[in-house]
Parts: C-alpha cells; sequence; structure tokens
C-alpha cells in the first residue's frame, strides 16, 4: 500500500473501533488491515495503535497522527473534486452532521430527497450530540442550534426554535395546567441525561428572568424518550420546540407556560465557503435551505 492508502487503513479502524470492524468498512480482509497498520507503525517508527483482546484505541501519537490523516486526506479529495470538474458538477461524497433528534426528523428525509436527484453523490451523516470540529472530523455541511461562537465557517440562518415546557393532555387535565413557571417546582418531572436543558429550565417573568431546577424522578437517555415518557403521562418535560412538534400536532402533548419562554434559538447550515466550494456543498446546502426554511416547526412558531 502507498501512504494514502495506509493513512485511509488507520483512519478507517480508528473510525470504526477496530481492526475487523475499519477492515469491514474498506471492503478488505482483516490480515490485510493489520500488515497495514504494522507496516505504517514501523515506517513512522512509533506506535499509532494500544491493541487489547477486544478492541483497539489509538495513543497519544496516534490521535494526533490521525487527525493529520483526516485532513490530508480531505484536501486530497478536494483537489481531485477540483481537477475532475466536481467544483461544476456534484459528485463525491459528502459528510454531513446534525444533532440526533434533528437529524432524523430533519436531515435524513432532506438526505433522502437530495440523492433522489444526485446520483454522483454519496452521504455519510454523523448525528451527535456534541459539537463537531468540522475540520478535524472531515465535515462538509453541519447543523448547529443556537448562538455562534466567531470563526471563519460561513453560516447560513435557516430557523429558529425556542424550549418548550409539555405535558400530555390527560396529565394536565388531573392535575392543571400551571400559570406560572414556580408552580412546576414540586412537579413531576421527566429529563434527558444527555439534554443541554437538563439542569437550569430558564423563563422570563415580569420581574425578570426565572431559572428553576425542579427535581426529577425520572431520568432517561434521550429526549425521543422523555417525549414518549410524558406522552404517556408520566408528567412535564423541557425540551426544544422542534422535537415535540409532531405530537404536540397530533394533541399527544400540549406546550404550558409558553408565555414565559425565552428567546429563540437559530438554526444554521455551517460550511466552509469559498472560490473552490464543491458543487456537492452548494447544491446539498441550497436544497437544505429552502426546505427548512419552509417548515414551521423550525421558525418558532407554535408547534
Amino acid at each position: 500500500m502507498d501512504r494514502f492508502q495506509e493513512m485511509t487503513v488507520l483512519l478507517a479502524v480508528a473510525e470504526a473501533g477496530s481492526l475487523a470492524a475499519g477492515a469491514r468498512q474498506l471492503g478488505l480482509s482483516p490480515p490485510s488491515v493489520t500488515r497495514a497498520i504494522a507496516a505504517l507503525e514501523k515506517r513512522l517508527g512509533t506506535l499509532l495503535l494500544a491493541r487489547s483482546t477486544r478492541s483497539v484505541r489509538l495513543t497519544e501519537t496516534g490521535q494526533r497522527y490521525v487527525e493529520d490523516c483526516r485532513r490530508i486526506l480531505q484536501e486530497l479529495e478536494d483537489a481531485e473534486e477540483l481537477a475532475s470538474g466536481s467544483a461544476l458538477r456534484p459528485r463525491g461524497n459528502l459528510t454531513v452532521t446534525a444533532p440526533v433528534l434533528f437529524g432524523e426528523l430533519y436531515l435524513i428525509p432532506l438526505v433522502a430527497s437530495y440523492l433522489d436527484t444526485h446520483a454522483e453523490v454519496t452521504v455519510n451523516a454523523l448525528l451527535v450530540d456534541r459539537v463537531v470540529n468540522m475540520l478535524d472530523e472531515g465535515i462538509d455541511v453541519a447543523v448547529r442550534i443556537g448562538q455562534l461562537p466567531e470563526g471563519s465557517l460561513t453560516a447560513l440562518r435557516v430557523g429558529e426554535i425556542r424550549p418548550v415546557v409539555c405535558a400530555s393532555p390527560a396529565f394536565l387535565d388531573r392535575h392543571g395546567r400551571p400559570q406560572h413557571p414556580s408552580e412546576l417546582v414540586d412537579a413531576p418531572v421527566v429529563m434527558a441525561a444527555t439534554s443541554v436543558l437538563l439542569t437550569d429550565w430558564q423563563f422570563v417573568t415580569a420581574d425578570g428572568p426565572l431559572t428553576l431546577r425542579p427535581p426529577s424522578r425520572f431520568v432517561v437517555s434521550s429526549n425521543n424518550a422523555a417525549i414518549h415518557a410524558v406522552r404517556l403521562g408520566a408528567g412535564y418535560t423541557r425540551v426544544l420546540s422542534y422535537q415535540a412538534a409532531e405530537a404536540v400536532a397530533r394533541g399527544e402533548l400540549e406546550i404550558v407556560l409558553d408565555a414565559f419562554a425565552t428567546a429563540p434559538l437559530p438554526i444554521h447550515l455551517l460550511y466552509q465557503d469559498g472560490a473552490r466550494l464543491p458543487a456537492k456543498v452548494r447544491s446539498f446546502v441550497d436544497h437544505c435551505a429552502a426546505r427548512l426554511r419552509a417548515n414551521p416547526a423550525l421558525q418558532a412558531a407554535k408547534p
């Protein structure tokens, strides 16, 4: 294998978490992957992977090298796309990222409809509830919710959403509908352990900002699970408006205390703009922006 192939093998193993999984991802045999990694480590004179009986992990040197590999391989792909005319015609691999539930509800359908009309493009979708370093992880387009830090990326605003408190209509019929956020202090609450809204529930009252930390009797691992629990009458949860939009539209959830909601959070598409922007990125951004802006659930309107 040449150096670029060895880099590709190492990157696949690092991302897959094992030699066997990396081999499957590349369509290679595990022995050939093992030999490629060994040859790379011998040539560099350093250990890149720490191996155990069940998995492999990158050494500190390996982590730095993989970051460089990812950048170099992306630059190589960009150069080849430019030379082959991909800057003018959508083609090649496109890597996109979004928060998990946003991706499941909105990004995946957009990817599917985009691929219907762009036969020469393949898409990798990374759905994670963390801020992804676009350069280090080779991301072409990212969906970001919330205020953006200063940076060199182009940010295209496509919508806005807001935090909402909701419960099932049956629960509210039994316990009454709260008229002020302070009524939630002793109420049954379901929280998602991965939610950025987990600890502090913030509101805006006539007396100014109000922050509550209601005790949670029920903690789940995802926003989707929290929404499902309160649909069944488990109490209140606080999520982003787009996450509850479908359940609210079906009458399964009801939003309360909306008059005390905090300011909306913007939704942006992030990408690296410039004269060499590949057509696959431009066409995908245009495809998504038009459809996201047309979705009322993403325009801070009541779901």
